[in-house]
């Protein structure tokens, strides 16, 4: 009854332990451990105070002559971690005595209560995660052997923990209990503990082994070395940094990638399977006009892009496109719009006696013996099509300086008429009456007055 009464107390203390016990691992807090314990109270007193011991360590691993082991499970540790490589926890043994020291004895029922703070090396020593897991700890307890004064102990561990994985562990340890009750020193002892340790508690939501107080994408599955945030096209750049997260690209252009290698990423590339300059975007353009091949209709021949990529036609080769030349089918400098400009030549026959046009007294129609004139000077008016003119009306001196300026204005349109009637550009022809006012020969005689009755060209 006795014996049913302290494993019931055991439990009791197992359990309210594991309730209060505040912190094992930031992302696995809870820890639990079974296992098997080994007693022995051989090395633990000198022996000239105690009959049948060695004093410490002799003998310590004296496993066949010292050890009392329960060949079952028989410890059980359960714990919580407090942070910064503490943990606290309680663990329960029950085991048989039939040694004390090299006294035998009569299987001496042995169960025990242990609180212990400890202290774990790994993260300081090998890094977050190391497999090799050195502890120290310490703590007190409370023991009950057979028929003996129940008592209570201080106790120091050294320990060791295997990690197989990040939730699994093989727990290796030896603690010190040392009786704190008087006339209690046969029941000082080591124990060794050999047990597996599974550490749980931690949350992950996604289920992507990256816990969630440390993943930055808890809800959506993904990568350890991205924090737990997924990399969906494989490219070593997280989804929320990828700029084209469903394709495989390149760090240089935020995870998309550049098919044609041209230096422009393919969601900004134009033509992203034909390499062309970032001026086209990404586009090829071949004869480098400006306007992409694929909208050139001239993509070998350089043109302006308001003519589809295409030169515009300059028939007479004068450097002017025909669009821009008033004079499309006649060379002439750009200056003039294309159209050739009137030599000193043609001035000269123009203003000469060549160039008059002569009229019968009080008439304004052309004298038949001035229309091969017209006919010479209707040819140059069209050669020069961007040239303006202006044609001068005159009269001699009989009749009133108003009625003479009203004939000579006649005499100009007349002549102005007839160029029209050869082709010429009634635009590019001025009137302008000068009466008598400018007489080329004296109005004294016949025939200088006749020299007076004139039309004449001259360059505007």
């Amino acid at each position: 009854m006795k014996n049913l009464t302290q494993l019931f107390l055991f439990a009791a203390l197992v359990v309210i332990g594991m309730s209060q016990a505040n912190a094992q691992d930031k992302n696995n807090p809870w820890a639990v451990s079974i296992g098997v314990n080994a007693v022995d109270t051989y090395p633990v007193y000198p022996p000239d105070n105690r009959p049948m011991t060695g004093g410490f360590p002799d003998e310590f691993y004296n496993v066949s002559d010292h050890w009392n082991i329960l060949p079952s499970v028989s410890t059980l540790y359960v714990g919580r971690y407090i942070g910064a490589g503490f943990a606290l926890g309680v663990r329960g043994s029950i085991n048989k005595i039939d040694k004390l020291g090299d006294l035998p004895v009569d299987d001496l029922a042995y169960y025990a209560v242990d609180g212990m703070f400890s202290y774990s090396f790994r993260d300081a020593l090998f890094g977050e995660g190391g497999w090799f897991d050195p502890y120290l700890g310490g703590g007190g307890g409370y023991v009950f052997i057979g028929d003996k004064p129940s008592h209570g102990t201080l106790n120091g561990t050294v320990g060791l923990k295997i990690w197989l994985s990040d939730k699994i562990n093989l727990d290796l340890s030896s603690t010190y209990k040392h009786a704190m009750m008087p006339g209690t020193y046969y029941t000082r002892h080591m124990q060794h503990v050999v047990g597996v340790g599974f550490a749980f508690g931690g949350k992950d939501t996604d289920g992507d082994g990256v816990y969630d107080k440390n993943d930055e994408c808890p809800e959506t599955p993904g990568l350890k070395e991205f924090n737990g945030c997924p990399d969906t096209d494989g490219d070593g750049i997280k989804d929320s940094e990828d700029a084209c997260p469903e394709v495989a690209g390149l760090p240089e252009f935020n995870g998309c990638p550049d098919s044609d290698g041209d230096g422009i990423a393919d969601n900004e590339d134009k033509c992203p399977n034909v390499a062309g300059p970032a001026a086209t975007n990404g586009c090829p353009d071949a004869d480098g006009d400006g306007v992409i091949d694929a909208e050139d209709k001239c993509p070998n021949e350089a043109g302006p892009a308001s003519n589809d990529g295409c030169p515009f036609v300059d028939t007479d080769g004068d450097g002017v496109a025909d669009k821009d030349d008033k004079c499309p089918n006649v060379a002439g400098p750009a200056s003039n719009n294309g159209c050739p400009e009137v030599d000193a030549a043609v001035l000269e026959e123009l203003n000469g006696e060549a160039g008059r046009i002569l009229f019968d007294t009080d008439k304004a129609t052309i004298r038949k013996s001035s229309l091969a004139t017209v006919d010479r000077i209707a040819a140059i008016v069209m050669e020069y099509p961007n040239a303006k003119f202006e044609v001068e009306g005159h009269a001699d001196s009989r009749a009133s300086n108003a009625y003479n300026m009203s004939l000579s204005e006649r005499r100009a349109q007349s002549v102005v008429d007839y160029l029209i009637s050869k082709g010429a550009n009634a635009s590019n022809l001025m009137i302008h009456a000068y009466g008598e006012e400018q007489p080329i020969a004296p109005n004294t005689s016949a025939a200088g007055m006749q020299l007076n009755r004139r039309v004449k060209l001259t360059l505007k």
